[in-house]
């Protein structure tokens, strides 16, 4: 019987040289964009200063120290919590029941696609001023409310209003983009599913339950992940519509970073408050990359 011969790859055969030559630019251009600017962004949390002529010095871990003892940090993380949570739920629950509707063959379907899509591609800083206009004192919705005989609320300048006016654009802004997701995972579950169902009897909603629940499964992860990372990352709407205020109620952790970045200056700590970002944003990924293993 022949024996087998194991033979180690070369460093320098053709196909080695040939991927890396055709992967050096992508792997420069991530580590210059990507990878440095995430090192440099964790090295910074541990210094505080300014870049002047007397530049940064270490302070280990002292501005982690302070987001703990912050309130002002605590507040702005449980308005991002609020904020992200009452964005997605809305958001996958009707743009998935849209998706449901305009899966069928219904008249103009393909235009009411186009309509319930073309938020998505609409600039956020555009559909805040829109979203300003309408909410403000002396707008259409307090003109509407006017005209019905209820008294006219500061949408914006109020602590317990001007939240959910943001949530509402946000919601807005994001139900085509999930509502195109979820279309693509209707499609992909085989129809005779849902003809096996009806030999059975299924009803429409037993259907929905038991087959395009779990067909969507992974889709409703991803819709999930995705929102989730929007949400988190949200700054426009607040720089457009509030500032972060009233009384900071809709100051969102971006905005947070922002503010103690450029208008503080002090870099160290906006780097730490960076730092708890990029962590909760790396935890959703990972679970995404898991679930997807696992499918």
């Amino acid at each position: 019987m022949p024996k087998k011969i194991y033979t180690t790859k070369s460093w320098f055969d053709n196909d080695t040289v040939a991927a890396w030559t055709f992967l050096t630019p992508a792997l420069s251009l991530l580590g210059v964009f990507i990878i440095w600017p995430i090192a440099y962004l964790f090295y910074l949390s541990f210094t505080a200063g300014s870049f002047t002529l007397k530049g940064t010095y270490w302070i280990g871990l002292k501005n982690y120290w302070r987001l703990l003892l912050n309130p002002d940090f605590w507040q702005v993380l449980g308005n991002t919590f609020y904020f992200t949570v009452a964005t997605i739920i809305p958001s996958l629950v009707i743009s998935l029941g849209l998706a449901v509707l305009l899966n069928r063959s219904i008249p103009l379907r393909g235009i009411l696609r186009s309509a319930y899509f073309l938020p998505s591609i609409i600039s956020l800083v555009a559909a805040g001023l829109g979203f300003r206009w309408l909410f403000q004192t002396s707008g259409p919705v307090n003109g509407l409310l006017d005209f019905l005989g209820i008294p006219a609320i500061p949408w914006l300048g109020d602590t317990f209003w001007a939240m959910p006016v943001i949530i509402l654009m946000s919601i807005w802004k994001q139900l085509g983009f999930n509502m195109v997701v979820f279309l693509a995972g209707l499609q992909a579950i085989p129809p005779s599913r849902y003809e096996a169902a009806d030999l059975d009897g299924a009803n429409a909603w037993q259907q929905f339950w038991y087959i395009t629940l779990p067909g969507l499964r992974p889709t409703v992860i991803f819709a999930v992940i995705t929102t989730a990372i929007f949400t988190l990352r949200s700054f426009e709407q607040v720089f457009v519509m509030t500032g972060g205020g009233p009384l900071n109620s809709t100051n969102l952790l971006v905005y947070y970073i922002y503010q103690e970045a450029f208008g503080q200056f002090d870099f160290g700590y906006a780097a730490a408050a960076a730092t708890v970002l990029l962590a909760v944003t790396l935890v959703l990924v990972y679970f995404q990359l898991q679930t997807w293993k696992e499918e």
